[in-house]
Formats: structure tokens, C-alpha cells, sequence
């Protein structure tokens, strides 16, 4: 159960490509391992802000998980939590970023190649 923390895990994904498949298994799991998660159910417009209460749940969520889906780096809003994601993770106080790569080639993971990977270095 969380321990001063609102969440144990936050789960960062693009609705179109995880939300109804992969990101809702593995939600469903953990809570139903009592694990207290965080996953954003609400439809995000293009091109808004990160809000308060979400950057609150990414701050205070112990374990950080982006699903990076094909089309995650082609998301602002994606992106923008990844960057927030990033900030906790280099600020030491213990948040551990686990990335799960879905549907990707290995190889593009490994040699960085692809869409993704493409978005992140003009971002």
C-alpha cells in the first residue's frame, strides 16, 4: 500500500495506442495485487498544460512508468510527462523510472532508432 505517497506506481501512456489493451491489463494488476496506481483516464486535449493534480500524482508516485508505445513521442502531453517523469528521477529522492517499450524492434531500442526516438531528439 502507498506509504506517503498518493501512488505507489504512475503510468504514463498515449490513450490511443495502450489504453484499452496493454496499460488496462497491467492497471488491473496491480490493483488487484493492492498495489495503489495511477493511471489518467480522462481524454487530454492536444496541446494543454500538465495540471496540478497530475503533476501531484507524478511527484508523488514512488515507481514512474512510461509506456512508450509507437506513437507516445509524437504526444506533447506524452512527452511533456516524460520530461516531469525525468525531473524526479534526477532529483534523488528515490523515484524509480521503469520505461516499458511496446510494440517496438529491439534493435530500434537499442540503437535508438524510429519514431520515438526521432520526436524526443527534436523535443
Amino acid at each position: 500500500m502507498a506509504t506517503g505517497n498518493c501512488y505507489e506506481v504512475f503510468l504514463s501512456f498515449r490513450g490511443l495506442d495502450t489504453r484499452k489493451g496493454f496499460t488496462d491489463h497491467l492497471y488491473t494488476r496491480l490493483v488487484d495485487a493492492g498495489i495503489h496506481a495511477f493511471k489518467d483516464d480522462n481524454e487530454l486535449r492536444h496541446g494543454k498544460k500538465i495540471g496540478p493534480d497530475l503533476l501531484t500524482a507524478i511527484k508523488n508516485s514512488k515507481i514512474l512508468i512510461p509506456i512508450i508505445s509507437l506513437n507516445y513521442g509524437s504526444s506533447s502531453w506524452c512527452l511533456n510527462e516524460l520530461v516531469q517523469i525525468m525531473e524526479c528521477q534526477n532529483s534523488n529522492i528515490g523515484h524509480l523510472v521503469l520505461p516499458i517499450f511496446t510494440k517496438w524492434e529491439p534493435t530500434h531500442v537499442r540503437h535508438q532508432i524510429g519514431s520515438f526516438w526521432r520526436c524526443v531528439s527534436y523535443a
